[in-house]
């Protein structure tokens, strides 16, 4: 990474159309202008600038093949940009590029792709990418500045509203300073953190396309405009199967960030009605990949003949992302959530032990943090750091989270009714105004019974889900479990009509302002957030995450939130497992070992043709 101040830049001629003869004191108070290959929010980068390639990927790996995947349900849109509109097709993201990608094996950094290089000052007041001439979308037209600037306004017009809504407060324009030359400027007052790689992510869409077609980003359709990536869509069949195709002309094949990446000629996604269907489907070898998530069919199903005979490998590489903050979520736009006794006591019924040995052959460990396992992860009583950043919203919290340990998920017994757990359970809705009337059920003062529905669109979840809601009516509780189909389900979670669901929320490693949008007061209402959770402590520590100057500061931030969050249980925990389930049959090849981030099955794999062959000779797959 190179540092230049303004008078060098113009010696060695580089052309900035922004600087002018009055730029002398925006150069004294922006700083120097760094000039880089690749972005980190700390600075650190893995790779050097004449980088071969990464580290993970086998760059000999040959083209060719086709990857073969299954999804659940149906789908009737290709436009995965429409959140409100429209189910999107599986991977309806592929064919489109960003300014910047991530490398699979580290946590914040992000590498020019469409750009050989960014130039920033120390005050990351704006970032100007130089976009590479090269670059072409699939029809073969250029790629140009103009048209990330129409993407650009284009997601702030029709995009995601919360998208919408704060990117068009921290950033305050997007230009093309000339065909190659892109310029973002960041608003005043509008912590820096994150921004160039929140500018960097904007992905690439044809400016002429929508012009000519009259096609939005918020609506549902099945045709999609021309991307810069290396696959396009080949054909979709609504509700049954994509196909993408990888693109012979793909303009960046032979960039250091794509060796040894997209290697399949194809990649196909089958659709089945439900998960049954979908794991049938791949014992008959109709599809070749299987990213298994029911703890029953990988204990009890793999002994199929495909998997006898030795055509199926069966693995359980690492994970080292985060687990999914996942569990049952209760809604809280319901005025009847809003109560935490209640909340709790609800929890108090799901018993996860029972669940885990019982249901799910012992294979996953409970979830205590949304940030599970990581230096993120609040654990015992705070202290340090972040004792004092609890301490600044202390006005706001319960007293209690400064003094006692980090909330912890309650303990079952082996039983499916834990009868301790029941009482205290009981306890706790006599605090809340209820007791139990002579039919068993729960009363408040008015007589009213404490109604409670569980949505569900997967019969995946039927023999976890239904054990929770008779315990649940043991407690008095009037539950219903109601499964209904995908696109029903579909539209009920975007109008968040529910009371619980299964749902989670995607963290990461670093944190930054993403955080606002899943768990800020202002964006209780987006889809990125099913709690519908806020809390004005969270907002002020999200500050504290967004400004900091060091990994130190972040991480202790963000284990206050967790803190917080977890004291305020929106969500009862459920289960979590450090590495993945996966089966295929015995035609793909991968690095060794795989990134810590990624599986990369469509990404870094490969095909081998002659293993293929044998395969289908033995009548394994279609």
């Amino acid at each position: 990474m190179s540092r230049m101040n303004t008078a060098r830049l113009s010696v060695i001629g580089l052309s900035l159309s922004f600087i002018t003869a009055g730029s002398t004191l925006a150069a004294e108070t922006e700083g120097e202008i760094i000039s880089t290959h690749a972005y980190s929010t700390f600075g650190d980068l893995k790779y050097p600038a004449d980088f071969a390639h990464f580290d993970f990927v086998n760059p000999d790996a040959p083209k060719g093949g086709t990857m073969s995947l299954s999804a659940e349900g149906t789908f009737d849109s290709m436009n995965a940009y429409s959140t409100l509109r429209g189910t999107p097709g599986r991977l309806s993201t592929i064919m489109f590029e960003r300014i910047l990608t991530g490398a699979l094996d580290e946590v914040s950094a992000s590498y020019c792709l469409l750009c050989t290089h960014m130039e920033y000052p120390e005050s990351k007041d704006w970032v100007i990418f130089h976009l590479r001439p090269e670059a072409r979308f699939s029809d073969g037209t250029p790629l140009t500045a103009h048209d990330i600037v129409f993407s650009h306004e284009l997601l702030l017009d029709q995009g995601t509203p919360s998208y919408a809504n704060y990117v068009s407060r921290v950033v305050s324009s997007a230009e093309a300073l000339d065909d190659h030359t892109l310029k973002f400027t960041f608003a005043d007052g509008i912590p820096r953190k994150n921004l160039i790689s929140l500018v960097g992510g904007t992905p690439a869409w044809s400016k002429a396309w929508y012009e000519e077609t009259g096609a939005r980003l918020d609506e549902s359709r099945m045709t999609t405009s021309p991307g810069s990536g290396p696959y396009m869509v080949e054909r979709a069949t609504a509700g049954r199967e994509i196909i993408y195709r990888r693109n012979p002309d793909y303009w960046g094949r032979d960039l250091p960030a794509m060796q040894g990446r997209s290697n399949f000629d194809r990649i196909r996604v089958v659709y089945y009605a439900d998960s049954n269907a979908a794991f049938i489907g791949f014992t008959s070898g109709d599809y070749t990949f299987r990213a298994e998530n029911s703890s029953i069919n990988w204990a009890t199903a793999y002994d199929f003949p495909a998997v006898q005979r030795g055509h199926v490998i069966r693995a359980e590489p690492e994970d080292g992302n985060l687990p999914t903050a996942s569990g049952f979520v209760f809604n809280l736009r319901r005025d009847l959530l809003q109560d935490r006794n209640i909340r709790r006591a609800l929890g108090l019924m799901y018993n996860f032990t029972f669940t885990n040995e019982t249901l799910q052959f012992s294979m996953f460990d409970q979830r205590e943090s949304f940030w599970q396992g990581s230096d993120l992860h609040a654990r015992d009583v705070a202290e340090g750091l972040e004792l004092e950043y609890l301490e600044m919203v202390a006005d706001l919290t319960d007293p209690e989270i400064l003094t006692e340990p980090a909330f912890l998920p309650h303990v079952s017994g082996a039983r499916q009714l834990d009868r301790g757990n029941l009482r205290q359970a009981l306890a706790l809705m006599e605090e809340a105004g209820y007791t139990t009337g002579t039919d068993g059920l729960l009363r408040n003062e008015t007589g009213e019974t404490l109604d409670i529905e569980f949505l569900e669109r997967s019969a995946t979840f039927d023999r976890i889900i239904l054990p929770y809601i008779e315990n649940l009516r043991r407690l008095g509780v009037n539950a219903e479990y109601r499964r209904i189909d995908p696109a029903q389900y579909q539209l009920l979670r975007q109008t968040f009509d529910y009371d619980m669901i299964v749902a989670g929320y995607n963290n990461g490693l670093e944190e930054g302002i993403g955080l606002s949008q899943r768990f800020g007061t202002e964006y209780r209402d987006d889809v990125f957030n099913p709690a519908g959770f806020g809390h004005p402590a969270v907002d002020k520590l999200t500050e504290i995450v967004v400004d900091a100057t060091s990994r130190e500061e972040m991480a202790a931030a963000v284990r206050a939130i967790d803190r917080i969050m977890r004291h305020e249980y929106f969500m009862v925990p459920t289960w979590y497992r450090g590495e993945h389930m996966i089966a295929y049959y015995d035609m793909f090849d991968h690095p060794d070992p795989l990134p810590p981030f990624s599986l990369g099955e469509v990404d870094i794999w490969w095909y081998d043709a002659d293993r293929a062959d044998a395969l289908r000779a033995a009548g394994a797959i279609r």
